[in-house]
């Protein structure tokens, strides 16, 4: 049986690219601000592409907070990408201090420019904080696998239990993917991350 995606369109993802990747894993996808079809839906991806404040302005601008948190409390998965991940949080550093959706406690903080170039453009790998991807979205990631990268800023969850996976950069340790039970949010970007990535929807979508 086809899933049921949201595509949540506030106006500053990649709706195209993440909505062509859920279609190609045999999702049924609606690309909508509409909290009706959002509360409807089996899934949730809430996409993200720019700097934090001008994402969370026009996710609020829509209303999407109130349906967007009411689907997360009855239990359903919602994947976060990018930014989209970021607004899960308590709140974000980047230019200013900007409140998130609080879902997963922690603050979203600049990379620091100790030896690399910032953001953090291209390819790294993934790794399990706890020793293991299984039973995660992520199990499907295998050793040396890797995954597509845009960012300046990434997301430091209070509770390590709620980092999913991290990444290294030059000897800089960041979160790539966070968990609050349902709730999921990757920095990286799946649907620009060719078989990995593709393999990483598929594990959502069957949640």
């Amino acid at each position: 049986m086809s899933k049921r995606v949201v595509v949540v369109d506030y106006g500053v993802g990649n709706l195209h690219s993440v909505t062509k990747a859920l279609l190609h894993q045999g999702a049924t996808v609606s690309v909508t601000a509409d909290g009706e079809e959002i509360e409807r839906a089996s899934h949730v991806v809430l996409p993200g592409v720019g700097a934090f404040e001008d994402c969370r302005r026009e996710f609020h601008a829509r209303g999407l907070a109130a349906p967007i948190t009411k689907y997360i409390a009855a239990g359903r998965p919602l994947l976060g990408i990018c930014v989209g991940a970021q607004l899960l949080m308590s709140e974000s550093e980047e230019f200013g201090r900007h409140e998130g959706l609080g879902v997963i406690p922690g603050r979203v903080v600049r990379i620091p420019n100790a030896g690399v170039k910032v953001p953090h453009v291209g390819w790294n790998s993934l790794r399990p904080p706890s020793g293991t991807f299984e039973g995660t979205i992520l199990e499907s990631v295998g050793a040396g696998d890797m995954v597509y990268f845009v960012h300046s800023y990434a997301p430091v969850p209070e509770d390590p239990a709620h980092w999913l996976a991290e990444t290294r950069y030059g000897t800089i340790r960041f979160a790539s993917a966070i968990r609050r039970d349902n709730a999921l949010g990757v920095q990286f970007h799946p649907e620009k991350s060719g078989e990995t990535g593709l393999r990483i929807i598929a594990s959502f979508l069957a949640l």
